[in-house]
């Protein structure tokens, strides 16, 4: 039984020698267990750094490609070297890795494909009132939206079993965080939280400028990724609301009609047509968006096969 860990780096020389030094190599069902640095276009020298480490892989983005871009090439490249479990931390030293074990404990025992750490935000002095509330926020409505009793939807610090790091694809620019448990959730993924240690914040987040455009980009990313694997639903919604507006004029033209007064009110008949028309319009572009879900889930599942066949053959090889 084979365990990457993997560290996604932009910038992080000063942390980096604290997160590897941390992380235990000897665990308690593990046969081997390795470091993984994904270099996000560093210019502080960090992938030097990891070489004087002796971590055991380095990858080096030729510049900076962003963090979920970064993550599932840190997935691709630990299923290539054989892992059969990954875990995914952060190269600022936030969480400490003497929490691995717990975290990837309900894999080991075959509770869970997808493991996430929980910070206990609500408890931490290192959040705001306002940060503590919107995270709140976020989690719930992921919640609401994958179908999973998540704690801590934006958590970095994830453990993925073989299987489930093949399935995870990242569409996302931005982060993987959220879009990556809404997935999971539509996949039938069994999700588990597990509450982890964290250390002093180091440095501000550097996902976006400000917590108003993380939220906003948090908010696109969720809503993408639900129209993505929900579109029946989520465009269907919007139908029906637009034709429901559009059915309530046309309704009070014909009260006006049969009542004899209909001339002056043709204004009504035109607004409600309108709607009406917009609303079937949407209505036909949710069902071709279904379509569309329903050819990418099996665009998927052969992407999966061929990932399982390319993988576990070079494995074996």
């Amino acid at each position: 039984m084979k365990l990457i860990v993997q560290i996604p780096c932009y910038n992080e020389a000063d942390t980096l020698a604290g997160v590897v030094d941390d992380i235990p190599r000897q665990i308690e069902g593990i046969d081997e267990v390795e470091i993984l640095v994904i270099d996000d276009g560093s210019t502080d020298g960090t992938a030097e750094i990891a070489r004087q480490l002796g971590v055991d892989h380095i990858i080096s983005n030729v510049g900076n490609i962003g963090l979920a871009r970064t993550f599932e090439r840190g997935l691709n490249a630990a299923l290539a070297a054989g892992a059969d479990i990954i875990v995914n931390t952060d190269g600022d030293n936030q969480y400490r890795g003497t929490s691995i074990p717990a975290l990837i404990n309900p894999i080991l025992e075959g509770r869970a494909d997808v493991v996430v750490g929980d910070r206990n935000t609500s408890a931490s002095t290192e959040f705001s009132w306002l940060k503590k509330r919107l995270q709140r926020a976020g989690t719930h409505v992921v919640r609401r939206l994958s179908g999973l009793d998540v704690n801590d939807a934006v958590s970095g610090f994830r453990a993925y079993s073989r299987k489930a790091a093949m399935q995870t694809n990242v569409l996302s620019s931005f982060s993987y965080t959220t879009e990556t448990l809404i997935q999971a959730g539509r996949r039938g993924q069994k999700i588990v939280s597990v509450a982890v240690e964290t250390n002093p914040s180091t440095r501000p987040s550097r996902l976006a400028k400000s917590m108003l455009g993380f939220v906003a980009r948090q908010v696109f990313t969720i809503v993408r990724a639900y129209i993505m694997y929900r579109p029946l639903r989520a465009i269907g919604l919007l139908a029906a609301v637009m034709m429901l507006i559009g059915t309530l004029p046309i309704l009070r033209f014909l009260w006006f009609y049969f009542s004899g007064d209909g001339d002056g009110h043709v204004q009504s008949l035109v607004l409600g047509s309108m709607f009406f028309i917009l609303g079937y319009l949407t209505l036909m572009i949710a069902i071709l968006a279904d379509i569309i879900a329903s050819n990418r889930r099996l665009i998927e599942m052969t992407l999966e096969r061929v990932r399982k066949l390319e993988l576990d053959g070079n494995r074996d090889g």
